[in-house]
């Protein structure tokens, strides 16, 4: 019977010391390209490859793994009216959205002639 109680004992335990479990929910926003001419004289677009900006999400938060500094971020709604709309700071390597927003949303960044586009859920 002792020996009953003690593995019942060292179960609840372990029941009640056990980690709460979190799951990593950054996920990576996968962007397409897309060449704009804002000011109609840059000519054509340039001829080698583009990099593609890398952007995950967590929440509210954006994570840039690559520099995004000085180019502009917009979010649009499903009819394609802008929401949101923001430059991004140099050296920014988190950028937080506003949690007044909620839905589907098209992220847009556009550096350099290019908008690089994806779609995030808040």
């Amino acid at each position: 019977m002792r020996k009953r109680t003690i593995i019942i004992l060292t179960v609840i335990s372990a029941m009640l010391l056990w980690p709460s479990v979190h799951i990593n929910a950054i996920s990576e926003i996968p962007l397409e390209a897309t060449y704009i001419d804002p000011n109609h004289d840059q000519g054509e677009p340039q001829r080698g490859p583009v990099l593609v900006p890398e952007v995950s999400i967590e929440g509210y938060t954006l994570f840039f793994g690559t520099p995004c500094d000085g180019s502009i971020l917009r979010l649009l709604d499903e009819d394609g009216f802008v929401v949101y709309s923001t430059v991004i700071p140099t050296g920014t390597t988190t950028l937080p959205l506003p949690t007044t927003l909620s839905g589907d949303y098209e992220l847009q960044i556009i550096q350099d002639g290019w908008c690089f586009y994806g779609w995030i859920e808040l």
